[in-house]
């Protein structure tokens, strides 16, 4: 945490100079009542500081619900180094989301930008994003991966299960990402579990901390440390990469990412070090966005024992049937349970794994009345609009009965955002709400369980503050 707020301080100073011409030429140009209303706050730090204690708090939208009660559901702050409009409208936020590079693009710390490159997937724009976006898409949402993440990830699980003690604690955090990590490693570049795997894990570990550090690069730095360990997993991959360009036009059905990106594009336009980059950049997922979905998801059920009933049932009845037909489950079984899928989708909103995200102007934009100044960021933050009572009854309970009404489930489509929207629509999501399916489906199948007392971390990114320790008893035949 430290290492943030150097980070905090040093991305200020260097802002100050720009936020004040910016601020001094929009006064003398513009009619002030276009941008909209709130708080720049102090000099250099801006509202950044309330901004993080309001995150680090049980109660992280404090910040926003309190500045949307005083300036409306768009306002002004100064956050993270930058002039920045705060929408918790839906439509402000969709707009933002699915405007072009022309309008908005991605805005993120100066550490996370070196340490992705500007070839990643987050920060390239234009047609060269679009084609590989749309290729990674199309490849996540095929049923012959979605075949194979749910064979993956079923006998990864059961191996990890198998092994679980009922006299110790397992740490349902830690056995996610172990298993995510290692199912999406296999989908990006076909490394199965042994000493390849666990270089990479190693190192990715390593390289996933300096995401947030100071922005200065020397021996001993974070920063730097994350610099090195890319570099490591950059040479593993790009012998990969040169083993499959040499074998190219023998596999007849591309089996990872890095087959589909060499397929459909020629080596003058994705070079290796961009392919590289980009399958680094993918893991994230594996280490974050799935597993926290799936502790989020358990944390919610121990604590409401009806709808994990309800959940038991539903897979309980799914299990004896496909063991009646002497058949495993399909991705399209485990997809088409349907108050499990519900279960997925109010963690998603109650979790607000991702709160939100930041976009850069690049022109001055006029939506619903407000200007968007040149320059400025736009943070839309989903989270506010997630836990809206104006939106959803009772916003803070877990309830994932909502979702069963039609009518209401239809009409959030619109505001519901738990995976971003637009462009960048994240490629994964099909396959996060599978592997979550997959995961929920053999722990209540397999087992009973007490939770121990945790509580949720929401920032600098969202987990649980204990990894969510269960003890966990098998279940007898007599209960199938």
């Amino acid at each position: 945490m430290d290492d943030f707020w150097w980070l905090l301080l040093a991305t200020s100073i260097t802002s100050f100079a720009a936020l004040f011409c910016t601020i001094t030429r929009r006064r003398s140009s513009l009619p002030s009542p276009l941008i909209p209303s709130g708080s720049l706050g102090w000099p250099l730090a801006g509202e950044t500081f309330h901004f993080i204690s309001s995150a680090c708090s049980p109660r992280p939208e404090t910040f926003v619900d309190k500045r949307r009660l005083m300036y409306g559901k768009v306002f002004k702050s100064h956050l993270f180094g930058s002039p920045t409009i705060v929408s918790t409208d839906a439509e402000v936020s969709r707009f933002v989301l699915q405007s072009d590079a022309k309008t908005f693009v991605p805005s993120y710390p100066k550490s996370l930008t070196e340490l992705m490159g500007k070839s990643s997937i987050l920060l390239i724009n234009g047609g060269l994003h679009r084609r590989i976006h749309g290729l990674i898409a199309a490849f996540f949402k095929s049923p012959l991966l979605k075949a194979q993440i749910t064979a993956d990830m079923s006998n990864f699980l059961l191996r990890s299960m198998a092994n679980w003690p009922d006299d110790r604690p397992i740490f349902i955090q830690d056995e996610a990402k172990n298993i995510a990590f290692q199912v999406l490693v296999k989908a990006l570049i076909s490394v199965d579990p042994g000493d390849e795997m666990e270089i990479l894990k190693k190192q990715f570990q390593e390289f996933i901390s300096g995401l947030m550090s100071i922005p200065i690069n020397v021996p001993g730095s974070k920063l730097h440390r994350s610099l090195q360990a890319k570099k490591k997993m950059v040479e593993l991959i790009q012998r990969i990469i040169g083993a499959r360009r040499k074998s190219r036009g023998v596999w007849e059905v591309p089996k990872d990412v890095v087959d589909v990106l060499l397929r459909h594009t020629s080596e003058e336009e994705l070079k290796d070090e961009l392919i590289s980059d980009n399958m680094i950049d993918l893991m994230i997922p594996g280490e974050d966005s799935v597993p926290v979905l799936i502790t989020l998801a358990v944390k919610y059920l121990s604590d409401c024992p009806a709808a994990l009933r309800q959940l038991e049932d539903e897979n309980l009845k799914m299990k004896r049937l496909k063991d009646e037909l002497g058949e495993p489950l399909s991705w399209g079984d485990y997809l088409s349970l349907p108050f499990t899928q519900t279960v997925i989708t109010e963690t998603l909103r109650m979790g607000n794994i991702i709160v939100g995200v930041m976009r850069k102007a690049m022109k001055d934009v006029e939506i619903k009345g407000y200007l968007i100044p040149k320059g400025w960021c736009v943070f839309t933050y989903f989270r506010s609009v997630h836990l809206d009572e104006n939106l959803f009854d009772r916003p803070c309970q877990f309830d994932p009965w909502r979702w069963q009404d039609r009518e209401m489930s239809s009409s959030c489509n619109s505001f519901f955002t738990p995976f971003g929207g637009g462009r960048r629509l994240c490629p994964g999501l099909d396959v996060a709400r599978l592997e979550a399916s997959i995961f929920l489906h053999h722990f209540v199948t397999q087992f009973r369980w007490v939770a121990e007392a945790d509580s949720v971390v929401n920032f600098p990114t969202v987990r649980m503050k204990k990894g969510m320790p269960v003890w966990v008893k098998r279940r007898g035949e007599v209960c199938l």
